[in-house]
């Protein structure tokens, strides 16, 4: 029964998470760190609790995950669109090339100093960071998804007489599925990274009480490492979340349902 239980990949993770915490709140009792640089999961765990139930660490959740929605929501736009003249006409394709070699590898945060003077301390340069930090690596993605589909799929659509736009949506999107829910996952990813450290930089943005950066930062100035810790616990906890209940959901009804993976 014990082994039907660990095949399965939750309770895998979940054994491992625990084997994790339980060494993690060892250490922390052994005081081999002093308390306030490596506390103990419990105290993390009160630092939470204490966070959701004054509704203050889920402000600030909702907060930096409205603007990761957001973001995302426009680079996703923004990448279908550039990947519809990359796959159009071959000079867009080797220009976008040209863009994802030269812009992807720069750190999104390097671009903050640019953002702030063109909008100054405000929401659009966090969504102007987080474009620049999720579109070069999305757009790779599906491009190289579009790329990989099959000539022979394309040469029949066109014998039905689609034309450019309806062989993306009914041929090309489909049959690339697993590359584009690769992209979503690395621009979900480096969405996170770049809220965080823009809040971390320059704080809340202006008229907002701030996300999970700014209270990270507010929690490490005045020494609450535990609130520090409670706050990257939530990040963990919501990648987790949207791990397994969106972006395994999507795989499961698409992918695997089509036989695309295993």
């Amino acid at each position: 029964m014990l082994k039907r239980i660990l095949k399965h990949h939750i309770s895998q993770k979940i054994v491992f998470i625990i084997v994790i915490l339980v060494i993690w709140e060892l250490i922390a009792r052994s005081e081999i760190f002093p308390a306030l640089l490596f506390p103990s999961f419990s105290a993390v765990m009160q630092a939470l609790f204490s966070g959701i139930s004054s509704e203050k660490l889920l402000s600030k959740t909702w907060f930096s995950l409205f603007l990761i929605i957001k973001g995302l929501s426009w680079g996703l736009l923004i990448v279908l669109f550039l990947s519809y003249l990359g796959i159009s006409f071959a000079v867009m394709e080797n220009i976008l090339n040209t863009l994802i070699a030269i812009l992807d590898p720069l750190p999104g945060i390097a671009l903050l100093p640019v953002a702030m003077l063109w909008f100054g301390i405000s929401e659009a340069s966090i969504i102007f960071i987080i474009l620049h930090s999720i579109i070069w690596s999305m757009l790779l993605s599906f491009m190289t998804g579009f790329k990989s589909v099959p000539r022979i799929y394309l040469d029949v659509g066109q014998n039905f007489g689609l034309g450019k736009a309806k062989l993306l949506w009914d041929i090309m999107v489909p049959a690339s599925f697993p590359y584009l829910i690769s992209g979503l996952k690395i621009g979900w990813a480096r969405a996170w990274r770049a809220v965080i450290a823009v809040e971390m930089v320059f704080g809340a943005a202006s008229g907002t009480a701030g996300g999970l950066g700014w209270h990270i930062y507010t929690s490490r100035y005045f020494s609450d490492i535990a609130g520090t810790f409670a706050a990257l616990v939530a990040i963990v906890t919501v990648g987790i979340l949207v791990e397994e209940l969106i972006f395994k959901s999507i795989e499961k009804a698409t992918v695997k349902k089509w036989g695309m993976s295993i």
